[in-house]
């Protein structure tokens, strides 16, 4: 079994943190007047930041699921397991810290807005979830693999019926992974579908990767899987309501942006595969490697994380076209600077945290 890098998905997770990085600095200063579909600028920059979160997703599934298959041969599989849940734990606590208002609390004000669901408690819980169906199929690829395919399908299709879920007899802390009523931003659902897919798309590569023709025929496949996707989903979804009578076929293909939006990502994935050579940079490997620190420094400079006091809060929706332009651009380069020259690397952190749980093991007896 082959053990080299695939370069491209470093690339990717460049790209998606890097789009992130500008999307949120420009809704968030971008004055309001300037936000209408009149403006071809803005209907541009809307699609395109339309893929930011569906691409992350489904990097971050495929990389996570490839080297989780990828340690069995290796003999280190619970090692990754174990690596695994930790990082899933520690992007769950990440994703709370961020949103904590210490100021107001020391103030004596308390609310539950800290406790809604962004991309890191999404993402966390996902590796989790990815982890547990890995043991409940007895490690077994194949199984594995079908079971992230057929998850992700049905997760998209059935988005109707979970769109407006009302869990409001549900403590708050967990109503918001399922449910935007609190202000959550992202969900476990739809977005593990997201990172199913992710892992499906890992399996393929884990299984054909050595072939000789395999670099060549996933790409063709994503593209061709794109255009399908972004083209005729709606449409099959559409015949198979007429075919089977099922309502839930026909509610999603009217409101059909899931599959669409994957579409997007795999167009995505062929152009960077594709260009793999010439985009492997050790900036942007860099880049693609410090997502974590480049999104925590980012939102405590847009968001104003525990003081409250961030650009948002600081200039609000005020920039006129090319000043957002230009402060995002700037700002990139800043986040950048500041996460590859200043912040351990992610492997650091996660290193220091098995060593303490490690320690903390061997001092309680349970090794």
């Amino acid at each position: 079994m082959s053990t080299k890098r695939l370069f491209f998905i470093d690339a990717v997770r460049a790209f998606a943190i890097l789009m992130m990085l500008q999307g949120h600095f420009i809704d968030a200063l971008l004055e309001v007047r300037f936000r209408s579909n009149e403006y071809t600028a803005f209907t541009v920059w809307s699609y395109f930041r339309g893929i930011t979160a569906p691409t992350f997703f489904t990097i971050s599934g495929l990389i996570f699921t490839y080297l989780l298959i990828k340690a069995k041969q290796k003999g280190e599989e619970w090692f990754r397991i174990k690596k695994g849940l930790i990082r899933g734990i520690m992007l769950i606590g990440i994703g709370y810290l961020l949103r904590i208002p210490i100021l107001m609390w020391f103030e004596g004000k308390f609310d539950t807005y800290w406790l809604v669901v962004d991309v890191l408690q999404c993402i966390g819980l996902s590796l989790i979830i990815i982890i547990l169906l890995y043991l409940i199929t007895f490690k077994k690829t194949l199984i594995f693999s079908v079971l992230l395919l057929v998850l992700g399908t049905v997760i998209f299709v059935t988005e109707p019926l979970y769109r407006n879920l009302d869990l409001s007899h549900l403590p708050i802390a967990i109503a918001n992974y399922m449910s935007k009523a609190n202000k959550s931003v992202f969900t476990i659902l739809p977005w593990f579908g997201y990172m199913a897919y992710g892992g499906f798309i890992s399996t393929l590569f884990y299984r054909y990767l050595e072939r000789n023709v395999f670099k060549t025929s996933i790409i063709i496949g994503f593209i061709t899987t794109g255009i399908i996707l972004i083209k005729y989903s709606s449409l099959i979804l559409y015949k198979l309501n007429l075919m089977t009578g099922i309502e839930v076929f026909k509610l999603s293909a009217g409101y059909n942006y899931l599959f669409t939006r994957l579409g997007d990502v795999l167009i995505l994935f062929a152009v960077f595969y594709l260009l793999e050579n010439v985009l492997k940079h050790f900036l942007i490997l860099k880049i693609g490697q410090k997502t974590l620190s480049i999104y925590v420094i980012h939102f405590i400079i847009i968001y104003g994380s525990f003081t409250g006091l961030g650009l948002s809060q600081l200039i609000g929706k005020t920039l006129a076209p090319w000043e957002a332009v230009f402060g995002a651009f700037m700002f990139l380069i800043l986040v950048c600077i500041i996460a590859l020259n200043y912040v351990k690397t992610n492997e650091f952190i996660y290193s220091k945290i098995l060593l303490l749980v490690n320690n903390i093991k061997r001092k309680f007896g349970f090794e």
